[in-house]
């Protein structure tokens, strides 16, 4: 191990109370790739130094289209949990939720759709969007009403701040209008949380034909070895119309370039690739194999930590257990607000 590997890092303080506090998650259906990195895990682990971040690994949500596969789900909850650890998520620092851990959210979700009008719902753009990808089968009551239980997700730990790209902003604000609504009818419980809308990286399959999805094959997972990055690169979309080196070719929308961009360090090799790109004067291969190596000197790290937690399985399950502890705690507090405010915190028979 090296010096900063997790053997020799001392145990990090817990959150300190006071600061503002993340809410945001992801949906465990596998294991992670550079995508997620790109556009959520590398600002997640600025993050929680900053704030008290809850990270959720959303099962539940999950079943929304994924119902037919449990295992998958079960077998991903470790996965995504190993993948946190890898890139650096530090359980001490942050806690990670495992959403079917904490029952909470599932009564919190069922309580706000009561006061939720389904026009909310219909016009969610994101939604709707999914929904038309989604065979007929596919099109659940469970399905429909996830972005009800993203809503609870966020309330549930009264989160002030939720990290989103814009394209997501529609459900942070979807959550704003149902805890205004509820403090409105009931009483004060949930503060409004905000949008925290950084720096969000995008990163296109390698095949350049749209975002990275497992289902399209079209990724470099966080935990592929060097043998794999290498073919996969190899077999990287680049410019069509070039198909010989001394073609000039195109820089711009280029996925190539876009991947050298995020993983390459040497800007100056990155910026003399591109002009010599644009002019005809280098090839895919010498561009390509100059990828494949930042690629693996970037996950060297991430793959030497998560060997490490994958050989102490005891690490993983305590990062899972102590976080649905700190979240199950901070969960049941809400759940007796709301439970007070909307007057069903319990039912005392006057029968003798």
């Amino acid at each position: 191990m090296t010096a900063n590997s997790p053997a020799n890092t001392p145990p990090k303080s817990r959150p300190t109370s006071g600061r503002p506090r993340i809410l945001t998650g992801i949906r465990p259906t596998g294991a992670l790739h550079l995508g997620h990195y790109v556009g959520a895990l590398k600002n997640w682990v600025r993050l929680q130094d900053e704030y008290e971040c809850y990270f959720l690994i959303a099962d539940y949500q999950a079943l929304g289209d994924h119902f037919h596969e449990i295992d998958l789900i079960r077998e991903s909850v470790i996965e995504v949990t190993l993948d946190f650890l890898a890139v650096g998520l530090d359980p001490e620092k942050s806690t990670f939720v495992v959403q079917s851990y904490v029952p909470e959210h599932a009564e919190l979700a069922m309580l706000l759709s009561f006061i939720t009008q389904l026009g909310m719902l219909e016009r969610n753009p994101t939604l709707k969007a999914e929904l038309d990808s989604l065979p007929v089968t596919h099109r659940t009551v469970g399905f429909y009403n996830y972005p009800m239980s993203q809503v609870a997700d966020i309330l549930l730990p009264r989160a002030h701040l939720v990290p989103v790209g814009e394209d997501q902003a529609p459900h942070v604000e979807m959550t704003r209008e149902v805890a205004r609504k509820f403090n409105r009818m009931f009483g004060e419980v949930f503060p409004e949380p905000q949008t925290l809308v950084g720096e969000v990286g995008r990163l296109v399959g390698t095949d350049g034909a749209g975002k990275m999805s497992k289902s399209s094959g079209n990724v470099i997972m966080l935990s592929d070895g060097e043998a794999d990055v290498n073919e996969k690169v190899r077999s990287m979309f680049t410019d069509p119309r070039r198909v010989r080196a001394d073609i000039p070719g195109r820089v711009e929308g280029n996925p190539l370039f876009e991947y050298h961009d995020a993983f390459n360090p040497d800007t100056g090799q990155v910026d003399e690739f591109k002009e010599r790109y644009r002019a005809g004067k280098v090839g895919d291969v010498e561009v390509k194999k100059a990828l494949a190596l930042a690629i693996n000197r970037f996950l060297d790290p991430i793959r030497e930590r998560r060997e490490y937690y994958e050989q102490r399985p005891g690490l993983v399950e305590d990062a899972i257990i102590s976080g649905a502890e700190r979240a199950s705690a901070i969960a049941s507090e809400t759940m007796i607000m709301v439970r007070d405010a909307m007057r069903i915190s319990s039912y005392t028979s006057t029968r003798r």
